[in-house]
C-alpha cells in the first residue's frame, strides 16, 4: 500500500519525509496504457515528479490543488504532476518525438532549449479576483549548467521560495514511485538548540550532518527497501518522533461537466462540426484514459439557455 511518513528530528530544527507510493502508482501506469503507454524515461520522470508533488503538498498547509510542471523543447512538451491537500494525485505527459534510450532530463526536454519548471498552489475556495499563486523555475543551475534530475530542480525552487535548506532524493520505475525529502527548520526564538541561532542558508550543522547522511542512500534501495529500513539505515543514531503514516492514492479530478464547461469554451460552431464530421464529440482525459461522449443532443441542450430547454418529464413548475 502507499504510504507517507513525517518525522521529525528531536532536539534539532531538521524534519523529514519518505513516501512510496506502490499500488497507487501502478494504477497510474495501467491507465495511461490505454491511452497509449510512455516510454521507460518518460515514466521515471513522471513517478519522480508524483512523489515529489506528494512530499510537497504535505510539507505545506494548503487547502488547494499543489500542480507541478515541467516544460521543454525536446520529445517531452511537458509533464505534471498534481496533488491534491487529501494526498490524492494523478500525472501526465505530452510527448513528440523519439525519446533517446537512458535519456535524463536534459535530453528529455532540451534543457538548452529553455525548459522551465512551474509549482502551482491552486486554491479551492477562490475569493473574487484571486489568482493561483505560481513559481517558476529554469532548469539550470546557478552556473547555467542544466540540471540533470527533478530533485535538483526542486531543492532549487524550494531554497528560493522557502529559503530554507533542503535534500531530496527520488526513484521510480514500473512498480515504485519514491522520495525522501529532509529540510532545516527555521529556529524560532531565543533558539530552541540552547546554542547559537543556525537560522540561516547553509549554516545549520544539524542539517547539513542530517542531510549528508540522507544524501548516502541509493536509487535502488530507495525503490526496494521499506521506509522504516531506509531510515533506520540512515539515521540509527538519531532520535526520531514519527508520526501516523497517510496514505496518497490515485485519483482523477476529471467530470462531464467539466468537459461541458471546456467545450463550451470552445464554441457550438466547433462542437457542431465535430457532430457533422464524426456524428459525436468524443473527449479522452490524459490522467485517466476515461472517455466522454456528447451526442447532437447533448451538444444542442449545452448551448441552450436552461430557461429555453423543456422541462424534465415529472418535475415540478
Amino acid at each position: 500500500m502507499s504510504e507517507l511518513s513525517k518525522f521529525l528530528f528531536e532536539g534539532l530544527p531538521v524534519r523529514g519525509m519518505i513516501v512510496r507510493l506502490t499500488d497507487a502508482w501502478q494504477e497510474v501506469l495501467q491507465r495511461r496504457q490505454a491511452i497509449g503507454e510512455h516510454p521507460a524515461e518518460v515514466r521515471r520522470l513522471l513517478g519522480e515528479m508524483a512523489a515529489a508533488g506528494v512530499l510537497m503538498q504535505a510539507s505545506i498547509k494548503f487547502n488547494g490543488a499543489l500542480v507541478l510542471q515541467i516544460y521543454g523543447d525536446g520529445p517531452v512538451k511537458l509533464a505534471v504532476a498534481e496533488v491534491q491537500p487529501e494526498l490524492t494525485f494523478r500525472a501526465t505527459a505530452k510527448v513528440v518525438g523519439a525519446v533517446v534510450p537512458g535519456a535524463q532530463l536534459e535530453g528529455l526536454l532540451n534543457v538548452n532549449g529553455g525548459g522551465r519548471c512551474t509549482i502551482t498552489l491552486d486554491p479551492r475556495d477562490r475569493f473574487p479576483g484571486q489568482q493561483p499563486y505560481q513559481g517558476v523555475v529554469p532548469l539550470h543551475g546557478d552556473q547555467r549548467e542544466p540540471l540533470q534530475e527533478v530533485a535538483q530542480v526542486l531543492e532549487h525552487y524550494m531554497l528560493q521560495s522557502e529559503q530554507l535548506d533542503t535534500c531530496l532524493i527520488l526513484a521510480a520505475d514500473d512498480h515504485v514511485a519514491a522520495g525522501l525529502l529532509i529540510q532545516r527548520l527555521p529556529v524560532e526564538g531565543e533558539g530552541n538548540l540552547g546554542r547559537r541561532n543556525e537560522d540561516d542558508i547553509g549554516l545549520s550543522e544539524a542539517y547539513n550532518r542530517i542531510a549528508t547522511l540522507a544524501a548516502t542512500l541509493t536509487r535502488e534501495e530507495l525503490l526496494t527497501l521499506p521506509s522504516s529500513q531506509i531510515l533506520h539505515r540512515l539515521f540509527w543514531e538519531e532520535t526520531l518522533r514519527l508520526f501516523d503514516p497517510q496514505q496518497p492514492r490515485f485519483a482523477c479530478t476529471c467530470s462531464r461537466e467539466r468537459v461541458r464547461g471546456m467545450l463550451r469554451s470552445l464554441g457550438r460552431e466547433e462542437s457542431d462540426s465535430l457532430i457533422a464530421e464524426r456524428g459525436l464529440v468524443e473527449v479522452g482525459c490524459e490522467f485517466c484514459g476515461l472517455q466522454y461522449h456528447f451526442d447532437a443532443v447533448d451538444v444542442g441542450e449545452m448551448f441552450t439557455p436552461e430557461r429555453d430547454q423543456p422541462p424534465v418529464p415529472g418535475s415540478v413548475q
